[in-house]
């Protein structure tokens, strides 16, 4: 079993949307998936309430600083795990870490983005000394198309020492726009761009990992 968890003390970086589609693809191509949502805001759960039918994957409420400790037990059976992490709540985005093979940092093209990214940063080497093989990358996410700021912001975050995938993924109306009814880009526009930046991103994730 391999849990990616998605985690940016700072609020607004598309955690919830990049935790959903990456859970909703890995499940059609195959995977036992859970996505747990830990974040007490519970954005990722009322997606879940709304979708119609049968999910392709059970959803889970764990916005918890015992995360860690009780995953191993709600997860036995699944093949991926995908947390979507709190903003602003330290000891479960710690828990979170804890818990995780891998921690995606998503982080917006702007200064003000890098500078917050300080805060997760040092929560993600905190935990690499208790996990030395835990793995960690940046992600851009809700990069502004046809723009420089997407790579200015990938040099700024070289400086932190961590990797910084390839994939960048485009603020889109298809991807926002699913959410209100429970679905994804996956199900209403499935050779969008949006689907296919999450098809790139999860073939990183996959390489990451290996």
């Amino acid at each position: 079993m391999v849990v990616i968890s998605l985690l940016n003390q700072k609020g607004g970086v598309g955690k919830t949307t990049l935790a959903i589609h990456l859970a909703d693809l890995m499940a059609r191509e195959g995977k036992r998936v859970l996505l747990v949502d830990a974040d007490p805001q519970g954005s990722a759960l009322d997606w879940a309430a709304l979708r119609p039918g049968k999910s392709r994957f059970p959803v889970v409420g764990l916005p918890k600083p015992s995360l860690h400790r009780e995953l191993p037990g709600l997860s036995r059976g699944f093949d991926r795990v995908v947390i979507d992490g709190p903003p602003r709540v330290y000891d479960v985005g710690r828990s979170a870490i804890l818990a995780s093979n891998l921690v995606l940092i998503p982080v917006q093209p702007s200064p003000y983005d890098v500078w917050a990214a300080r805060e997760i940063v040092d929560l993600v080497r905190e935990a690499s000394v208790y996990k030395p093989e835990l793995k960690s990358a940046f992600l851009i996410s809700r990069k502004i198309a046809n723009t420089a700021l997407g790579r200015d912001v990938t040099g700024a975050l070289v400086d932190y020492g961590l990797p910084v995938l390839k994939t960048a993924i485009t603020q889109r109306i298809a991807l926002a726009e699913t959410a209100a009814g429970g679905f994804t880009a996956f199900d209403l526009r499935p050779e969008h761009a949006s689907t296919r930046e999450i098809k790139a991103l999860l073939q990183q994730i996959n390489e990451v990992l290996r």
